[in-house]
């Protein structure tokens, strides 16, 4: 076995490399840019070699200082991760020649499967069904346009060596296809170093499931069930599950077949993942192969019980697959949460900035419930712009789907982020979305469910009168501390009332709290009483109450006569006050937010890539204003009515902050 591995990567994939090296006693080596100095795999890995500025394009995917950190360290092996150079076959070319063992694939299946074009062509070969699209290189946007018409709307323009959403674009006309094929291919280029673009059927109302497939090269394949990963926003997945909710046993080993003998043809060996748009009589067409590690593989690994990265590092070792077909069983049900810097509010554009608090809930592994967080940062470090917005995959098992739904749940809103922009919230919105709960779901569940964006979630007035009576019973302690702080009360003569007004989302409840000695009974005026148990006390940024019995989790932060609770999606502003101050509060009157329509702000932090307009240019709805790049993504920035413009703040290569003005209207 390897005595030393080098992982080509970052972040959560480089953290979760090296746990399973440590596990079996292998030492590991990280690889880190100016930006990730301070970072998580640096400081959990055995040694660690700088490589370069903060830009990939000139540190992790510069193939010349990987190696020279390969030979200065003497690692015997790499594994790439995913992204940067996971699928590059000139990277593993590299790694041959030095004699130095790649944790993945052999050069020609990357060369193969990695490249969209050439993948699509050997599976139409190898009687594989595959989505209607046009295969050869695309020179120009006006080819694109014609492509695109011959197609048929809608289409989807596709970077050939892309991935995670990167270089991928639909189109519904030719003015969509134009300007997405420029942006696919500028993506394309700064993102993998390769522009070239192919054009494809976009299948509406698709499902997106993929098969894992694991082989040794050596004439043993096998696939380890299926993955749902149909919630995705700008093509790029949010929640994952294994198994599909949609897939019969039938279906799914028909799909399990195609994907091993499409492995077995290209003479695969490692870990890899063949996608398929699913249609709604269960048709499936071969979308591409991954020659890497999948992000969403925890879910796999939780409802299979094999660890992937192990079993790739054993491959490369030269080890036969242990595993057979009829060793698969799928144990369960597991669901995975990405947390992404990104925020849900402003259409999940990019959030920078430092953790000034993170906490993820605690990793658990019972009989009922497993909790699992892979992650690569930490409390207090600095999210940078230069990389993929994806700082955590939360996980969750249950015996069943309903169970791993309601342990995902709870996982979400005792996970503490703070400093930054993040998808907590929507995330949590997903798993009581009516929809999702049934399985009813495509890629465009977000699209559909979410066309003006989100905007956060209004709970029912059942568990709105359930948060209130938990507030009026938090409201109630953190009155006795103050009182007994300010020496109005003492333990055997209190003075703090048991009315109160509770007003949350535009409602009012009227409640009476009554406390013992183990907790809290809360009459409402119109409603039922609740009883409310927690150990909550004031400063404590998270509660973990039980209302009648139920567990409930609030995210807590004190404000002016109330708390600032955060559960399920919602973000709530609650007011507990005596009825004589609601009285009065109903007399103020509500400040008004200030008129930005005329203004273009930044949505995100990044960089103008271009701008479109100059000062006096009269602009329509829907046309483009300019460019502004953020991990990795280009945004085109459109105006949303007509006018003119009057004045231009910023220009081409400057960096933006949230809400810099870019440029104004008259």
């Amino acid at each position: 076995m390897f005595k030393k591995i080098l992982i080509a990567n970052r972040g959560e994939i480089a953290c979760r490399v090296i746990k399973t090296a440590r596990k079996m006693g292998i030492k590991t080596v990280a690889i880190y840019s100016d930006a990730d100095r301070n970072a998580m795999h640096v400081k959990m890995a055995d040694e660690a070699v700088h490589i370069g500025p903060p830009p990939a394009n000139q540190s992790y995917i510069v193939i010349d200082k990987v190696m020279a950190a390969i030979k200065e360290t003497g690692a015997e092996a790499v594994h790439p991760g995913y992204g940067f150079l996971s699928e590059n076959a000139k990277f593993a070319e590299a790694l041959e020649a030095a004699g130095v063992a790649f944790i993945g694939p052999p050069v020609g299946a990357i060369e193969k499967m990695g490249d969209k074009i050439t993948s699509k062509k050997i599976a139409q070969d190898a009687d594989v069904s595959t989505v209607p699209g046009y295969m050869g290189l695309i020179e120009d946007a006006d080819e694109a346009v014609k492509i695109s018409a011959e197609i048929g709307y809608p289409v989807m323009i596709k970077a050939s060596a892309g991935g995670g959403g990167k270089g991928m674009r639909i189109a519904w006309n030719d003015e969509e296809a134009r300007e997405g094929f420029q942006s696919s291919k500028n993506e394309a280029a700064s993102s993998f170093g390769d522009d070239r673009i192919f054009i494809e059927k976009f299948v509406t109302q698709p499902r997106h499931i993929e098969i894992q497939v694991l082989s040794d090269g050596q004439g043993n394949t096998i696939y380890l069930g299926e993955r749902e990963c149909s919630i995705q926003r700008r093509n790029q997945k949010v929640i994952e599950e294994a198994p599909s909710p949609f897939l019969d046993e039938a279906t799914r080993e028909a799909m399990g077949k195609e994907a091993c003998a499409l492995a077995d043809a290209v003479g695969y060996a490692s870990a890899g993942t063949v996608e398929f748009i699913v249609d709604g009589d269960k048709n499936f067409y071969f979308l591409e192969m991954n020659t890497r590690l999948q992000v969403e593989h925890p879910v796999t690994e939780l409802i299979t019980g094999v660890d992937l990265v192990e079993q790739m590092i054993r491959v490369a070792n030269g080890e036969k697959l242990k595993l057979k077909q009829s060793d698969i069983k799928l144990n369960g049900w597991a669901m995975e949460s990405r947390l992404y810097a990104e925020d849900p509010y402003r259409n999940f554009l990019p959030s920078i900035g430092r953790l000034t608090r993170y906490r993820p809930p605690e990793e658990i592994s019972k009989k009922a419930v497993v909790v699992r967080n892979d992650t690569g940062v930490y409390e207090g470090g600095e999210i940078s712009m230069y990389y993929d917005p994806m700082i955590a995959k939360l996980c969750t098992w249950g015996p069943d789907r309903a169970s791993a739904i309601e342990n995902m749940r709870v996982a979400l809103d005792s996970f503490e982020v703070e400093g930054i922009g993040h998808n907590l919230p929507f995330c949590s919105a997903v798993m009581d979305h009516p929809k999702f709960v049934s399985g009813d779901i495509t890629t465009a569940f977000i699209e559909e469910e979410y066309p003006e964006g989100f905007e956060g979630v209004n709970l029912d007035e059942e568990t709105l009168a359930k948060v209130a009576s938990a507030a009026a019973a938090m409201n109630r302690v953190a009155e006795i501390r103050r009182a007994r702080i300010s020496g109005r009360i003492d333990n055997h003569k209190r003075k703090v009332g048991k009315d109160w007004v509770v007003s949350i989302q535009g409602q009012e409840f009227r409640v009476k709290v009554k406390a013992d000695l183990d907790g809290s009974t809360v009459k409402h005026k119109k409603g039922p009483s609740h009883r409310v148990t927690s150990d909550w006390t004031p400063g404590m940024s998270l509660a973990e109450l039980e209302i009648d019995g139920e567990p409930m989790v609030l995210k807590v932060e004190k404000r002016t006569s109330g708390f600032r609770l955060r559960m399920r999606g919602a973000d709530l502003r609650v007011y507990v006050r005596t009825p004589r101050q609601a009285e009065l509060a109903a007399l103020m009157p509500e400040k008004v937010a200030p008129d930005t329509s005329k203004l273009l702000l930044c949505p995100m932090p990044g960089l103008i890539v271009k701008m479109d307009v100059e000062v006096g240019q009269e602009v329509q709805e829907g046309q483009a204003l300019c460019t502004v790049e953020a991990m990795k993504m280009e945004n085109i920035l459109r105006a949303e009515k007509k006018g003119v413009v009057s004045e231009i703040n910023a220009g081409a290569g400057d960096n933006l902050a949230v809400d810099d003005v870019i440029l104004e209207f008259e």
